[in-house]
């Protein structure tokens, strides 16, 4: 921050480690071993469509570069009740590698274009024998990471016993966000 930001009260935001994504294949495996929960092969990034054909050709390209899998289902870019654009991504369940990077990929796109600041967060599903599902969740302006778990069967009611135990599985392993206040529902996120 410089001289004239603190004379003025301005702040500038905490820059994304995005490289922080690279670390959910390890906790894939720390989350499979101690609670059961295995990635569903599925992935998502949240952000805010910019208005204009810069960021649509932005976002067109990012899907093309994912689409260029032939033997990927297709990127599916939708958009939630509160205006959100969610990209969803599949891959093999086993490569959670490839979805992070995959994901990285998208996250670095759009923030190269100039669209860092509509960018929300990024989503791993993980799912166990019983059908609970959670969500890890990287809040791209906290670079901090947290579970979001609804209660299967249940509207809008979340297992908080899952995410407390996901966080404590995975303190350590990755930054977690210690605002609970940031623990955001992510109601009808797309993968799960």
């Amino acid at each position: 921050m410089g001289l004239w930001d603190v004379i003025t009260g301005r702040s500038r935001p905490k820059p994304a480690k995005l490289d922080m994504l690279f670390a959910v294949p390890t906790a894939a495996i720390t989350l499979e071993t101690t609670l059961g929960l295995r990635p569903t092969g599925s992935g998502s990034v949240c952000y805010r469509a910019a208005a204009g054909a810069a960021f649509q050709q932005t976002q067109d390209e990012v899907v093309a570069l994912l689409d260029a899998d032939p033997g990927a289902p297709p990127v599916q870019v939708t958009r939630d009740e509160f205006g959100f654009t969610w990209l969803l991504n599949q891959h093999d369940p086993a490569d959670v590698s490839g979805l992070c990077t995959d994901l990285h990929a998208v996250n670095t796109a759009l923030e190269s274009q100039g669209f860092g600041p509509g960018l929300l967060c990024s989503l791993v599903p993980f799912v166990d024998d019983t059908g609970r599902r959670v969500g890890l969740v990287y809040l791209y302006k906290q670079a901090t990471f947290y579970p979001f778990a609804p209660r299967p069967g249940a509207d809008r009611v979340r297992d908080n016993m899952l995410e407390i135990q996901v966080r404590d599985a995975l303190t350590g392993e990755l930054p977690i966000e210690q605002d609970l206040g940031r623990w955001l529902a992510v109601w009808g996120a797309p993968g799960l």
